[in-house]
């Protein structure tokens, strides 16, 4: 049993298995993105992510330590190369060289051009300067390998998020993005007509309340009246009948 044995061996020996995962993370720091086996994948993706967090740290030390990890080669060669098509050449995840900047020889050579672990420590590097961990991604984009049915996925570099979609078919991720983007502006419709009646709602109340105080005072006025009219009511009809006893004690 293989205790204590960290890592997957992917049907590969130790020696075939370091420099295919040295190529996998050469190629994905010079083109932001590239497409493989889902375990080979997660088998790469440490592998990467170390190698970020070293070049973060800068210096003579961290540029050693990578030339221990990965194979330093010249790179972006791809871009003078008359026979890839032009639409090939674009990439959105990082600023690339210009043709000028890669020469061959007569032969057909690779006499300069970029170099890897420089690309690394220069490009690479700065755009997780503000980054804890993290600095790669997995995307599942539904596509299976000839003969073993394997899953293909892509691997790339955080920070382009906004870039093309990947895939043939929609995103899960993108489209619960844009279900949560719709939601959140729908709410914000329905509470701007709430928030500028709320002042209306509060002005009639007072409008209301004004001319009941100024009528409070009239009906209180007017109750005092009716009071003294009743009360001189009643005191009258008490006067002539006081009037008609008394003569009628005086004819006695």
């Amino acid at each position: 049993m293989r205790h204590r044995i960290h890592g997957k061996q992917l049907c590969r020996d130790s020696e075939h298995r370091t420099a295919m995962l040295r190529n996998l993370a050469a190629g994905l720091f010079e083109h932001g993105q590239i497409e493989t086996t889902l375990p080979k994948a997660k088998a790469v993706q440490p592998f990467v992510e170390k190698i970020i967090t070293i070049a973060r740290r800068g210096g003579f030390n961290a540029r050693k330590r990578i030339e221990q990890m990965i194979n330093d080669r010249k790179i972006h060669v791809w871009v003078a190369d008359p026979n890839v098509p032009d639409s090939a050449k674009q990439n959105d995840h990082f600023d690339l060289p210009s043709e000028d900047s890669i020469e061959f020889n007569r032969y057909g050579e690779v006499r300069k051009a970029p170099r890897l672990v420089q690309h690394i420590l220069t490009v690479v590097a700065p755009k997780f300067a503000d980054r804890d961990g993290g600095y790669t991604r997995i995307i599942k984009i539904g596509k299976r390998r000839l003969g073993d049915g394997t899953d293909l996925v892509v691997l790339q570099l955080v920070g382009e998020e906004e870039g093309p979609q990947i895939g043939g078919n929609d995103s899960r991720r993108r489209t619960q993005k844009q279900r949560r983007r719709d939601f959140a502006a729908k709410v914000l419709v329905s509470t701007v007509p709430e928030v500028e009646s709320a002042p209306e709602a509060k002005s009639a109340p007072e409008a209301e309340v004004v001319p009941e105080a100024e009528t409070a005072p009239d009906v209180e006025a007017t109750d005092v009246e009716v009071t003294e009219v009743e009360a001189t009511e009643e005191s009258a009809p008490e006067t002539p009948e006081a009037t008609t006893d008394e003569a009628e004690k005086t004819e006695e």
